[in-house]
């Protein structure tokens, strides 16, 4: 280092900043360039303190809401950076709060910019632009039935088109079928959609990949989205219809168990479970054309110990294709409990659980919050009115003080220990009685 050049770790008031990151002017700031990737909507600002201390929720609120307008303008920047930045930041407020009265207001624009963006939009914009749209139509509910005309021929269409990335391709595939869900009452537009998925996850049938058994085919991702985006349709599918796509695809989807992809062979193992479980619904008796050789396979899914497949994979997909065989042989349904909050969720179905990890895969680590507020998820999974709605009009739950906490850890605490005691003591008298 030159003498007279020493490092120090503190910078003058007259100093030059380090990068050009830190210089504000009017020339290098963007829409988003004061915002920072992890807590640019985070609940709580500086901001949102009164005198005392104490957090304002109206101020926060109005800091969370502008910030969002904010994010909304951006979408329509000239800067590509920018425009993937504001959709981030969209995507990450959309998940982790329910704001259904503030997008009531400018569903229109956010929908306008996001179907530009899907559009004439590049790979990455078009994938960040098709998770806003989904998650839009989650927190809208049945207030995005205006705009689902829409958005299902934009997504219809970049879906079909073979020119686009696969990545694209399917990330419309799995918010075609959430707005579908969603928004669409129509039963033939239902089959319309359900039709060009099937065109999309057709192309994987075992007869047209015969020589490529033993390789990873590129499009495997697509044709697991298409496959699974269909069969979150079929299980709101009337009777009729149910029937008689369970006639025309079931042998086609078992032969997809054979697929080299383990996210393929997951899937298609919980269609034909899905499927099962739909049709016997109609016919108790129903077994299928060979029900014989389908729990052999299952069996074998169930028990693959092969070395060239991943552990993780391989633990996954052992224990996905268990429950399936116990439903299969035994009509044993899938018994899962999911807790949010105060509350409690039971998955005891394939169709249930189907929907649940397709809103999941929407809302990503804000599905615990939608389940405690959100109405279209309380609606479809039988929750009844929002519990945090007995709190008052600002719906949020009440914090516990620090000394309450303390209490209840330490009550928690003790019934732990009585019980570990009781257990140990049994055990004791077991062992000498031997």
């Amino acid at each position: 280092m030159p003498k007279g050049k020493r490092k120090t770790g503190r910078r003058g008031a007259g100093s030059r900043p380090s990068s050009d990151d830190e210089i504000d002017t009017p020339d290098n700031q963007s829409v988003v360039s004061s915002i920072s990737d992890d807590g640019y909507f985070h609940p709580i600002a500086e901001e949102g303190h009164d005198a005392d201390g104490e957090v304002d929720e109206s101020t926060v609120q109005q800091n969370f809401e502008d910030n969002l307008r904010e994010c909304i303008d951006g979408l329509m920047e000239k800067s590509q950076q920018t425009r993937i930045n504001c959709l981030n930041n969209l995507i990450k407020a959309l998940s982790t709060k329910y704001i259904c009265d503030f997008l009531l207001n400018v569903k229109f624009t956010i929908v306008e910019s996001l179907l530009r963006l899907l559009k004439k939009g590049k790979c990455e914009e078009q994938v960040l632009a098709a998770h806003c749209v989904g998650q839009l139509f989650v927190q809208l509910g049945e207030d995005s039935k205006d705009l689902f005309e829409d958005v299902r021929e934009t997504l219809m269409h970049l879906l079909n088109d073979h020119a686009s990335s696969v990545k694209a391709r399917q990330k419309c595939a799995d918010t075609l079928s959430i707005c579908s869900f969603v928004a669409c009452r129509d039963v033939l537009m239902m089959r319309k959609i359900m039709g060009s998925l099937e065109q999309v996850f057709k192309e994987s049938y075992l007869k047209n990949q015969k020589a490529n058994t033993n390789q990873n085919d590129p499009f495997s991702s697509l044709y697991s989205s298409a496959l699974s985006a269909w069969t979150l349709l079929l299980s709101i599918a009337p009777n009729s219809y149910i029937a008689e796509m369970v006639d025309s695809h079931l042998g086609n989807v078992i032969s997809m168990l054979e697929s080299p992809d383990v996210e393929l062979r997951i899937v298609a193992g919980e269609t034909i479970a899905l499927m099962y479980e739909l049709q016997r619904g109609i016919d108790q008796d129903f077994e299928g054309d060979d029900i014989v050789s389908l729990c052999e396979m299952l069996k074998q899914l169930a028990t693959d110990g092969s070395k060239h497949r991943a552990k993780k994979d391989r633990r996954q997909q052992r224990s996905t294709f268990r429950g399936i065989l116990k439903f299969i042989e035994d009509l044993e349904s899938p018994a899962d409990m999911i807790k949010f909050g105060p509350e409690c969720l039971y998955l005891d179905s394939w169709a249930r659980k189907k929907q649940y990890d397709s809103f999941c895969q929407v809302l990503g680590s804000g599905t615990p919050q939608h389940f405690q507020a959100n109405y279209l998820l309380r609606d479809v999974f039988d929750l009844g009115a929002p519990l945090l709605e007995l709190d008052g009009f600002n719906h949020r739950p009440k914090k516990m003080t620090k000394g309450e906490r303390n209490y209840y850890n330490i009550s928690v605490e003790k019934k732990r220990t009585k019980a570990r005691a009781k257990n140990r003591d049994k055990r004791s008298v077991t062992v000498s009685c031997y």
